[in-house]
């Protein structure tokens, strides 16, 4: 259901295509600050025009039957947008124009899907994911831009259309950086553009989904993440600079719990709870998808939250650790990782990735507890952070062997 709608409704001339001392009247409907102008098909000298007041001035005829005429398109419009909002669907200023022209069956266009997702999603989606919709978004425009169009309709949506997408994303270079879109973040975007176009589909904006024959081409890259003695590096590091300190406490946390930045920065003591162990667990909802995680603590885990309780940033925003920005926390992961003498791009959620090998999976945790840890609906998720290490191999084949070799020694005792 749509989420309330601003509305208003006002009238104008316009006074640069001014002809014989007369100006053609307007009508502006604006929605949730969006506007759509209609053409009123009449004329009003310009002097008798009262701007402020959207109505034509004094009392001759010509002006009396002007703002009749203005009221009864300001009561049609009106009667137009109750009907919408009785109706429930898709309230737009565009929409609003449709109904009172009795153009109902006009079409949406590419623009105007992507607005609407963006707006309805707006209370559903976290910031992260919102404002990665809004950059598809941007480029989507500059797309059209390039096409020399300022927007489609969506029954023009083609297979030709998503290709020729494709490849601007491919050849397009940002103006922040020299560096052309990898593979996947090019997947990532039509990602996104498909999720809205199948939005539009099954509220039956479109009869066909022009996504069906497009077939994504992700390539899976190698997850970073941290070695034992990597990491142990790091926790062994101390620091005299006050940031890197607790930068790296917090990395440190997140590879113990698994939690994400966001995750980390939003706990408090109501989080902190007893679980079924005894134990003190973290119980919260991760703040991408909303799923409940429920995580035991790990001795260094608990060390560190004693460690920032009471600390004069924690009582000002009444969270377990001193809050900092993502983009701080990543440019001085990077220092730590030169004076760590650590080659790889060190970001906070490669802190993740460790948690789900180095900490969990190659110490034997299943593959079933560690997607629960994350949050993950679905283990294959959990499949891509995760990854079997070359020593749990080695280890395991060790026992293997062990038990081929126990149960030959007790075929040949039975033999004998």
């Amino acid at each position: 259901m749509q989420s309330q709608t601003t509305f208003t409704l006002s009238f104008w001339v316009n006074a640069t295509r001014i002809k014989n001392n007369q100006v053609s009247v307007f009508g502006r409907i604006t929605a949730n600050g969006k506007p759509a102008n209609i053409s009123l098909q009449r004329k009003v000298v310009l002097s008798e025009w009262d701007s402020n007041k959207g109505r034509a001035r004094g009392n001759k005829q010509e002006s009396r039957l002007l703002n009749r005429y203005l009221d009864q398109v300001k009561n049609r419009i009106y009667e137009a947008h109750d009907e919408l909002v009785k109706e429930k669907t898709f309230i737009c200023a565009q929409s609003i124009k449709a109904r009172f022209l009795g153009e109902d069956n006009e079409e949406y266009s590419l623009l105007t899907l992507v607005d609407y997702h963006n707006t309805q999603m707006s209370e559903s989606l976290s910031y992260g994911t919102l404002k990665n919709y809004f950059t598809t978004q941007k480029y989507i425009k500059l797309f059209l831009t390039k096409k020399k169009i300022q927007d489609i309709y969506l029954s023009q949506l083609t297979f030709r259309f998503l290709v020729d997408f494709e490849k601007f994303l491919r050849s397009y270079v940002p103006e922040d950086h020299q560096k052309q879109m990898e593979n996947n973040t090019v997947m990532k975007h039509i990602q996104r553009l498909r999720k809205m176009v199948t939005l539009a589909y099954k509220m039956e904006w479109i009869d066909k989904d022009p996504f069906i024959k497009f077939k994504p081409t992700y390539i899976k890259n190698e997850r970073e993440f941290l070695s034992k003695k990597e990491l142990q590096t790091i926790i062994e590091k101390e620091f005299e600079i006050e940031r890197l300190e607790l930068v790296k406490y917090l990395f440190v946390f997140s590879c113990y719990t698994g939690l994400s930045y966001i995750d980390v920065m939003n706990l408090n003591e109501d989080n902190i709870t007893f679980g079924i162990d005894g134990r003190k667990w973290i119980i919260t909802n991760r703040q991408k998808t909303h799923n409940k995680v429920k995580i035991p603590l790990l001795p260094i885990a608990e060390e560190l939250i004693e460690k920032y309780k009471g600390h004069i940033k924690t009582k000002k925003t009444k969270t377990l650790f001193p809050n900092i920005s993502n983009q701080k926390l990543n440019s001085y992961l990077k220092e730590i990782a030169d004076l760590c003498k650590i080659k790889k791009n060190l970001t906070f959620h490669i802190a993740r990735h460790t948690f789900a090998t180095t900490i969990t999976l190659s110490n034997g945790v299943p593959i079933e507890t560690v997607s629960k840890l994350l949050g993950h609906s679905k283990i294959s998720i959990t499949q891509i952070y995760a990854r079997v290490l070359e020593h749990k191999i080695s280890s395991d084949f060790n026992k293997l062997r062990e038990n081929l070799k126990n149960k030959e020694k007790s075929t040949k005792n039975r033999v004998s």
